[in-house]
């Protein structure tokens, strides 16, 4: 349990960094952010370097993701190609864009921009 006030604090930053994002839907269609710190992790990989430690994968493989999930912006991650295993970016919408989002990833995806790969 938290006391009320950290909980108020809490959601009066919530509204703020919502606020913020926002704006720069007044003069940009679509965001893109990375979705990952690394790239793909290989199948049953416990863990993986961050900031020079070692860190559970699990709790960390979202780190991006998790400030875009917190204010409620609708978004698409995808698989962009690299050499090697691919890295997840987010495609980030204005509320209630998320057809411009998943078009967007569409197109990247014929473009030939998105691939998911299968290392054995």
């Amino acid at each position: 349990m938290q006391p009320a006030e950290t909980i108020y604090q809490a959601q009066r930053f919530r509204a703020w960094f919502r606020e913020q994002a926002l704006k720069l839907f007044e003069r940009h269609d679509l965001l893109l952010a990375p979705a990952t710190p690394i790239t793909a992790p290989l199948i049953g990989q416990p863990s993986f370097e961050l900031a020079g430690e070692q860190v559970p994968l699990r709790a960390n493989i979202g780190l991006y993701t998790q400030p875009i999930s917190f204010i409620g912006l609708p978004v698409v991650c995808v698989p962009v190609a690299s050499s090697g295993l691919p890295r997840g970016v987010q495609i980030i919408a204005a509320p209630g864009r998320e057809a411009l989002a998943l078009a967007a990833a569409a197109r990247l995806e014929a473009a030939g921009v998105l691939a998911a790969k299968v290392v054995g």
